[in-house]
């Protein structure tokens, strides 16, 4: 299996980047669209556990807009094989001194395009 094939990752980068715009700008169709519509994705959120698209779009929908701002830290992107990648990163909001978010998902490619089928949020101590 092939690691970071350039183009592939270049793909997967993309989606990412879009993903991070409409998650700070609350563009929840983008939001929605990234996130593979099926029963099987996950997402676990810092305070929420979202068991299928269904309940991730009710959580889309119904967050508040404020307070979305946030920088990336130590973001690793890798892809394997040409339909597989994950993404990792560290995110840092005003208001969160003291404390670093995390965030992992797990892309795969569809024939619509590259989807997120499964996501971890998290905060802890540290900074």
């Amino acid at each position: 299996m092939e690691i970071d094939i350039p183009e592939v990752r270049a793909e997967v980068e993309a989606a990412f980047a879009r993903y991070e715009q409409a998650l700070i700008t609350n563009d929840v169709p983008v939001l929605e669209e990234l996130f593979r519509d099926a029963p099987q994705t996950i997402r676990y959120g810092a305070a929420e556990n979202l068991y299928g698209m269904d309940e991730i779009r009710a959580f889309r929908r119904a967050r508040p807009p404020v307070g979305l701002m946030r920088s990336l830290s130590r973001t690793v992107i890798t892809t394997y094989g040409r339909d597989f990648a994950t993404a990792n990163t560290m995110f840092h909001r005003d208001g969160m001194a003291g404390k670093v978010g995390r965030q992992s998902q797990a892309w795969a490619r569809f024939p619509e395009g590259w989807r997120v089928v499964s996501a971890h949020v998290s905060v802890i101590a540290g900074g």
